[in-house]
């Protein structure tokens, strides 16, 4: 059976980090952008990271570039912006693409476990799939829903 622990992604400083290394960790994986209406969620998915890292919550920021043009820039640029403006100090990754040919196999993967309402597609940035400690969906969130309004869902798999 595969998890999200199947899978590697490039980070934003282009190492390679397997997902294996967040076992036992439960993941928020988000696919994120610098110039989206949506981007003033970065604040609160740092907010979420720091209240519950310590207890074995991961956020995983992917930079997608395919809504609209809304990441433009390198991953040095994303790095430095998400730092600078919204103090981000969760893991995030090079930018890719989320749908179609050749989106990411970790979203390939998401979209099938958790497809959402409709078709599979990932709609917009911020959408967010909750992964627990054993590496398989449990939730997806549309990129509207706050990071606070699944606090609840993130206590429920963290251990006590």
């Amino acid at each position: 059976m595969t998890t999200a622990h199947d899978f590697s992604a490039n980070a934003i400083d282009g190492t390679e980090q397997l997902l294996s290394d967040y076992k036992g960790k439960v993941l928020l994986v988000v696919n994120v952008a610098t110039h989206c209406g949506l981007t003033p969620q970065f604040k609160g998915l740092e907010r979420v990271y720091q209240e519950y890292v310590d207890r074995g919550l991961v956020v995983l920021g992917f930079p997608c570039d395919q809504f609209a043009g809304q990441n433009p820039g390198d991953d040095a640029e994303t790095g430095a912006f998400c730092e600078k403006n919204y103090g981000v100090t969760f893991p995030l990754f090079s930018e890719i693409q989320v749908n179609g040919k050749d989106a990411h196999p970790l979203y390939k993967w998401l979209k099938k476990e958790k497809g959402g309402v409709g078709p599979s597609a990932i709609k917009w940035n911020f959408t967010k799939f909750l992964v627990d400690t054993e590496g398989n969906v449990v939730k997806r969130y549309s990129s509207t829903t706050a990071p606070e309004d699944i606090k609840s869902d993130i206590e429920a798999l963290l251990p006590e």
